[in-house]
């Protein structure tokens, strides 16, 4: 369980049919658009994926039609996070059977973990469903409410949960995440999530990451990385500016929704959202492609 991801992770969309219906035949293309883009794997059914979003049947349905389609030596990571634990086993345990690469999970939102220690208990159960196989928690905040430092979450537990191999960080705590990567001398692999601020994440010493934006404008990011790794920090400056201005149109259009119209628009029908999540109307289509126009990122989005 020492492996430590290096490179680029994408958090892919869910694509559905117009009834809302699963469009599994999407996926294919998907997993094709990343390999050939030179991506080392997806994070599937997360935040991206609309993961809470699905039944727990169709999560594993996705998960299957994932790890077939997916090139060879491309890390497929199943997150298998929900509320109710013995659904989190389950996805777990099937993402082993199926043959992932590995599996992640974010905290209980609606119950939380009152401590470091109630959640280290349960991310213990939920390993336990598939021991052989990576386990990331994913830190996501923003969207849990669950919000501990992730240092003493690491720290505890050291010798607890063997198959525990890091975190998926999602968030700006960079103090926080730099102690992290020091516990038991770098033993857990630290995957960076904020892709707007990923040019910090590697001056800390990140060497992997999952994003979503990693989904329509891969080459932007590994240019990034290519340029930081050469000390050329002119450049890497310059594209992460340019991956903000990407995300900074997604917050102007409701995350996920948007992404999946950048999807779209970048060549990739992924469908609409599920509810609660509100469809993106044809202006709102238009009014996204200008804005994506006036930041050149039809010059480096994914082919």
């Amino acid at each position: 369980m020492s492996e430590h991801i290096e490179g680029l992770i994408a958090a892919p969309f869910t694509p559905f049919g117009p009834d809302g219906a699963l469009d599994l035949d999407t996926i294919g293309a998907q997993a094709d658009l990343l390999g050939r883009n030179g991506l080392a794997g997806a994070f599937i059914c997360g935040t991206t994926g609309e993961g809470v979003s699905m039944s727990e049947s169709e999560r594993m349905t996705v998960a299957e039609r994932w790890v077939r389609a997916a090139p060879d030596g491309f890390k497929v990571i199943v997150h298998v996070g929900q509320n109710s634990l013995s659904s989190a086993r389950a996805l777990a345990a099937h993402a082993r059977q199926i043959g992932a690469w590995g599996v992640g999970a974010m905290s209980p939102c609606f119950f939380k973990p009152a401590s470091v220690e109630m959640l280290l208990e349960w991310l213990a159960r939920l390993g336990a469903a598939a021991p052989d196989l990576p386990l990331y928690f994913y830190h996501i905040p923003s969207m849990t409410g669950v919000n501990f430092p992730m240092v003493e979450l690491l720290e505890a537990a050291v010798g607890r949960i063997p198959n525990l191999a890091g975190l998926k960080y999602t968030w700006e705590d960079l103090m926080d995440y730099q102690l992290c990567r020091r516990v038991a001398g770098g033993r857990f692999d630290m995957v960076f999530g904020r892709d707007e601020i990923l040019l910090s994440a590697l001056a800390m010493g990140a060497t992997g990451a999952i994003g979503s934006t990693f989904n329509y404008a891969p080459g932007l990011y590994t240019g990034l990385i290519a340029a930081f790794n050469a000390g050329d920090l002119d450049t890497a400056r310059d594209l992460q500016n340019r991956s903000m201005d990407i995300v900074r149109v997604l917050d102007r259009h409701g995350g996920v929704r948007c992404g999946k119209t950048i999807m779209k628009l970048a060549g990739l029908d992924c469908g609409q959202c599920r509810p609660p999540l509100a469809e993106v109307s044809a202006d709102e289509t238009r009014a996204i492609g200008a804005e994506l126009e006036r930041i050149g990122f039809f010059d480096y989005c994914a082919k």
